[in-house]
């Protein structure tokens, strides 16, 4: 018999070794450009149920930003800007719509009429709380940008001063701004529950 030639094929291993370069450098667009293309995120939300289309919405153009601030945002250079924002927004929006369809809440909620009366006692915000938490985000909708971003900086676990430098503005401006826009929400508010 003639001698079989012993022939080692090198398999290659499933999956990369290491994660991939990024091919291209760090964007970071501004929430207004984001809050631009908001046609995107409500045309991929409309094929759910219309209870949760607001909350998904709401994380989608969450988990957009949030993206854009480690850094994943980084668009071709040949392409144009709102085109890039455009494809980003809708790689998120799709992610975190299938993300929230095949989630078990989603595939084993059962409604009922009165869901609050299954409780023994009552959970969470009352009714009223949610009631003002929504009349102030709608207050926040109408002011201009740059009060909104005062705002929301508020949230930002960074604190005012290091919020001001990153903007290469005073300090004093920056806190200035903030209560500005501060009360700027408080007469929306004042105006919205008379």
């Amino acid at each position: 018999m003639p001698k079989l030639l012993e022939i080692r094929v090198k398999l290659r291993r499933k999956g990369a070794k290491s994660p991939p370069a990024a091919r291209h450098p760090k964007k970071k667009p501004s929430i207004e450009a984001i809050m631009a293309e908001r046609n995107i995120v409500r045309a991929t939300v409309a094929g759910l149920p219309m209870r949760d289309r607001a909350d998904v919405e709401q994380e989608i153009l969450l988990s957009a930003w949030r993206s854009v601030k480690r850094g994943m945002y980084r668009p071709d250079p040949k392409d144009k800007p709102p085109d890039t924002i455009r494809k980003f927004l809708r790689g998120v929006a799709w992610r975190t719509a299938a993300h929230h369809i095949n989630s078990a809440y989603v595939r084993r909620v059962v409604l009922t009429e009165q869901p609050l009366g299954l409780l023994r006692e009552p959970v969470g915000p009352d009714l009223e709380a949610q009631v003002a938490a929504c009349e102030v985000l709608e207050a926040m909708t109408e002011l201009p940008p740059w009060q909104l971003e005062a705002l929301l900086s508020v949230g930002d676990p960074e604190s005012l001063v290091a919020y001001a430098k990153r903007r290469r503005m005073n300090p004093s401006t920056a806190a200035s701004r903030l209560r500005i826009a501060r009360e700027a929400l408080a007469l929306k508010l004042k105006r919205w529950r008379r």
